[in-house]
């Protein structure tokens, strides 16, 4: 049975939960925090009325109506931009598919598969996908485009120098072009943990060139996201993303969690980030899912485990 929700049922939990918001929101106005609109839902007409309930003022815009924004036509660029602006909200980045594909030099095994996310480029898109997301960007406000670093190899050591070449091309172009590339450091990519990325950042050494921090995706790896990540990252990312993850008891593999309920120290980190004068942007990328597949309810979840962190 497919569930229908309105604007009503996005907002709803807001009142239910007014001890979470008053111990958490105040907090946020020291971040710059929102959330990626596709993991409340496909629709932005809906997603931004959940925001805006919880006196966000921020939002990354990675999927809409079902397409990858790198897809989406004129009039579903205006439609989006005109939604957004009339709900007081500003967009954070793009969060492009960019080197999110194999590296040329690597290609894919037989029979490997990888989620694409609704966005199926390759290595020839290239050029073409920078500039097209330097459009968007404008046209939604910002100067900041998160890119990836390529499926990760069994050994991504041997990746680094194909990597770290092309990342440095692209950062010349974002600089030419008045913007900002944010790599992520992405668990299934070859830039997956805070020391990776710190050291791909520090080799390049562009200011066109900074980091999209994800804890979660370090944990994913392996990595003590808080403090040992973060010392790796700090001063190079201006983006980061918040989500949690815990290992199943059952099946002792790591998975993801509502923000509070995992592993990450995430007290620790938002405490450093303020110790450290943090003045950049981040989202809450949900991921988990709750028993009863509820994106929007996993959402809430997650955002009021972390307003209780900050409070």
């Amino acid at each position: 049975m497919r569930m229908r929700l309105t604007r009503r049922d996005l907002c709803k939990g807001v009142l239910a939960t007014g001890s979470a918001l008053r111990l958490g929101v105040g907090q946020t106005k020291m971040f710059k925090l929102g959330i990626i609109t596709d993991e409340l839902t496909g629709k932005l007409e809906d997603a931004l009325p959940f925001i805006t309930g919880y006196h966000l003022h921020w939002c990354e815009l990675r999927e809409m109506w079902g397409k990858n924004i790198m897809n989406l036509s004129k009039e579903e660029l205006d439609h989006a931009k005109k939604l957004i602006d009339d709900a007081g909200l500003r967009v954070s980045d793009i969060g492009s598919p960019i080197f999110k594909w194999n590296l040329p030099q690597m290609p894919a095994k037989a029979g490997e598969k990888r989620d694409e996310y609704k966005a199926s480029f390759v290595e020839s898109d290239a050029d073409r996908l920078l500039q097209q997301s330097f459009d968007l960007a404008r046209h939604f406000g910002t100067r900041t485009v998160r890119i990836f670093s390529y499926w990760r190899v069994d050994e991504p050591e041997k990746a680094y120098q194909f990597v770290r070449d092309r990342l440095a091309q692209a950062a010349q172009v974002a600089a030419k072009n008045d913007m900002i590339l944010v790599l992520e450091n992405e668990h299934t990519c070859n830039i997956g943990t805070g020391k990776e990325m710190g050291h791909l950042l520090k080799d390049i050494h562009s200011p066109a060139l900074r980091g999209n921090w994800d804890p979660g995706n370090a944990a994913m790896l392996d990595e003590v996201p808080f403090p040992n990540g973060y010392e790796a990252m700090k001063g190079l990312f201006s983006h980061m993303h918040i989500k949690d993850v815990r290992k199943n008891t059952a099946t002792g593999r790591k998975e993801w969690a509502a923000v509070g309920e995992g592993i990450i120290d995430w007290k620790g980190q938002m405490q450093a980030l303020r110790k450290d004068g943090y003045d950049g942007t981040m989202s809450l990328e949900t991921h988990y899912l709750r028993a009863d597949r509820n994106k929007v309810e996993s959402t809430r979840e997650s955002l009021e485990g972390l307003l209780k962190l900050l409070a």
